[in-house]
């Protein structure tokens, strides 16, 4: 297993890994050149020089263990001093000579050195600063005033004696401050003298790190410097004896980073990514995300991110998606909320007619996109980058910029892009109303099984409260291959069937019905013809199934003319599957023969108009029966046209064809004749209207 540590600021994959930036090597350069230093000189001031995130730390970190690893002469004393805590001259001083103390060897032959360290630091330090040096306690701060006013009070005498007693010592001490580029213009100018003038002592040394540039814009801002860089520069010379640039992260450095990282991430989780992920990935890598992260601190925060939230979404959303997602919210906060504000067209369920109606060429739209990166912080010089990221996660986005753009595809790898998958994107896990991936399998085995399970109850409940995501996660299911139980997933579609609760989708086209409708198509032609017609017939054991079963039918065997009054293939099975629903819808309609035509009910006519898809020649005869047995025509017609809603005629071509196959128009005009040529209107308005339309409809006679 690879194993990376991401929410800590040390070394990078310090080292349980292979050193991917050499900063081991270039570690034990830095002690190399400190030795040669020591070699030429009392004192100096090394600066490990780098920009933030670089691993300067890092480095500092291995300079300290190697030179605290070495024995005997060459083992060096290491005092960290984190010049943060301190805003006056006096504490910093105090501070020094405190750190400067601790890392001493505690034995016999230190505490002469320790002692005139501390004697130094005493002259130097206003009193009120005494008890930084050496925990003083009330008493010991008296005692240290008499000693101030009645002993030598000389700092210089002081220096001399510590001094001395460093030289004697012959123990190399390394002061070793960090970040120093984070300090205020007069905090940077009390280091500098602090080191330059009062921690100027023999076997002392400094090594500082910070970003050169920052550090020179602070220096700008100080009285001292003013705002002028050479200035800024020749101060530091004056500081500095020994520059330690710290060597350029490379792009090679960075890929080589980045995949470690991206395999521990894989590994930690236990995914893989297919080739076409490996691709996508790459594409974003290289056309954006390597311009941005550019140091070791950038790569590992991005994949800190991306470990931190990927848990439960773990094969749940698409990995390449997720990555990129995760960068947009580490690097452009701004552009990542954009992402919510715009989700009904980032996922192509806006109901904006005036963008589906925009005559904008793709050029024009892509310019809308970089106006509202703009708006959202992302800077100029990334605007395309982030662009593009954009269209690799969003079809919508790949046609503004005139590229095409696959919904299907990103639907089918759980993307972003699609308004199914886009919330768990946003919330880092599954929302309370979806169905996990495992949790969706799971359920279409327990189906496919015929074993009862919670997660099958759930699917079948989902199936009527939010149908059309349920039955385009089922599709994706067949369309990539995937083994689903066709014939259950009927059945139970058909039980659902009267109680589909989804609000229509799509401008309120596509009703949960016809969602269902089509997912039903599918599934009866996955399976093998002969087990078709059973499987119809249960499907119709209820009135609600009887109307699924009849209409699936229909779409299944007229696949170019929905609007076919009939089954139009032949085969055995549709013929044995025709006979089998019509049959059971006569059972459900036997009730209804024993009822005057105003008292059926609306299930009642929406059978009537179901069968005639399955056996008009069957309903035919049977409404004549009817008609003949006592049910009054133009009532019946009441129950089956129902009132048109603006601007929809009450009876159109469709109408008039739906009419002719259930009672053939001549016999339906024969029997209505003597209430068209009435002068007399019937009382019920509805009726009324229906016998004006059918008038107006009615063929002309030469």
């Amino acid at each position: 297993m690879v194993d990376a540590h991401f929410f800590n600021d040390e070394p990078f994959l310090n080292d349980e890994g292979p050193d991917l930036l050499g900063r081991e090597q270039y570690a034990q350069h830095a002690v190399e050149l400190l030795g040669r230093v020591r070699a030429q000189t009392e004192t100096g001031v090394l600066a490990l020089i780098g920009p933030w995130g670089s691993g300067k730390s890092s480095v500092l970190g291995k300079v300290i263990r190697l030179l605290q690893s070495r024995d005997g002469h060459d083992t060096w004393l290491i005092a960290e001093l984190n010049p943060w805590l301190y805003s006056d001259l006096e504490s910093l001083t105090a501070a020094l000579f405190s750190e400067i103390r601790a890392a001493l060897p505690k034995g016999e032959r230190w505490s002469e050195v320790r002692q005139k360290i501390g004697g130094f630091g005493q002259a130097i330090s206003p009193l009120g600063k005494l008890t930084a040096l050496a925990g003083l306690d009330s008493e010991g701060l008296i005692q240290a005033f008499s000693n101030r006013i009645s002993g030598d009070t000389s700092a210089s005498a002081a220096k001399r004696k510590a001094e001395d007693a460093l030289r004697q010592a012959d123990q190399p001490v390394l002061v070793v401050m960090d970040d120093l580029d984070r300090l205020t213009p007069d905090e940077l100018l009390l280091v500098f003298k602090l080191v330059r003038l009062v921690g100027h002592l023999p076997n002392v040394y400094y090594l500082i790190s910070f970003d050169e540039q920052t550090l020179l814009d602070v220096l700008q801002r100080s009285n001292l410097v003013g705002n002028s860089e050479a200035r800024a520069r020749d101060f530091l010379e004056k500081i500095i004896q020994v520059r330690l640039d710290l060597p350029a992260f490379r792009e090679r450095d960075a890929a080589a980073m980045s995949t470690r990282a991206l395999n521990a991430i894989l590994d930690s989780h236990g995914l893989s990514m297919s080739p076409g992920e490996e691709r996508r990935f790459s594409e974003a890598y290289f056309r954006h995300l390597q311009d941005r992260l550019q140091t070791p601190r950038a790569v590992k925060r991005y994949f800190g991110q991306a470990d931190a939230t990927l848990g439960s979404l773990a094969g749940n959303v698409d990995l390449v998606d997720f990555l990129i997602v995760t960068f947009l919210r580490t690097n452009e906060p701004g552009v990542y909320r954009l992402l919510q504000r715009h989700r009904a067209e980032l996922t192509g369920t806006s109901i904006d007619l005036a963008r589906h109606r925009s005559t904008q060429q793709p050029g024009e739209r892509a310019e809308r996109w970089r106006s509202r990166l703009r708006g959202a912080g992302a800077a100029e010089e990334h605007i395309d980058g982030v662009l593009h990221l954009l269209a690799l996660l969003f079809p919508t986005v790949q046609k503004d910029l005139g590229n095409g753009g696959d919904t299907k595809a990103a639907a089918q790898r759980r993307g972003i892009g699609s308004p199914d998958y886009f919330d768990r994107y946003m919330v880092f896990g599954v929302p309370d109303d979806d169905l996990p991936e495992a949790a969706f399998d799971q359920a279409l085995s327990q189906l496919a099984a015929n074993v009862p399970g919670e997660e099958a109850d759930e699917l079948l409940l989902r199936l009527r409260e939010d149908t059309h995501r349920i039955t385009r996660r089922i599709e994706q299911r067949r369309s990539t291959g995937s083994q689903v139980p066709a014939a259950v997933l009927l059945t139970a579609m058909a039980d659902a069937y009267g109680q589909l609760s989804a609000e229509p989708e799509m401008m309120g086209l596509v009703s949960g019905d016809m969602s269902l409708q089509f997912l039903a198509r599918d599934l009866l032609n996955d399976l093998p013809p002969e087990r078709r017609p059973e499987v119809l017939a249960a499907m119709a054991s209820t009135p609600d199934g009887a109307l699924l079963a009849t209409r699936t039918l229909h779409r299944a065997t007229t696949p170019d003319n929905d609007s076919t009054e009939h089954v139009q293939t032949t085969e055995d099975w549709a013929l044995q599957a025709r006979d089998a629903v019509a049959e059971q819808i006569t059972q459900h309609l036997t009730p209804a023969t024993g009822r005057p035509a105003e008292e059926l009910s609306q299930m009642d006519t929406d059978l009537i108009w179901m069968w005639r898809y399955s056996a008009p020649e069957s309903l035919r005869l049977w409404l004549l029966q009817r008609l003949d047995n006592g049910w009054e025509p133009l009532p019946l017609l009441g129950k089956l046209i129902r009132p048109a809603t603006r601007p929809f005629p009450l009876i159109d071509d469709n109408v008039l064809a739906g009419l002719d196959a259930m009672f053939s128009l001549d016999i339906l005009y024969t029997r209505l004749d003597p209430v068209l040529q009435s002068s007399h209107s019937p009382a019920d308005s509805h009726q009324a209207s229906i016998l004006q339309a059918l008038r107006e409809h009615r063929p002309t006679t030469g």
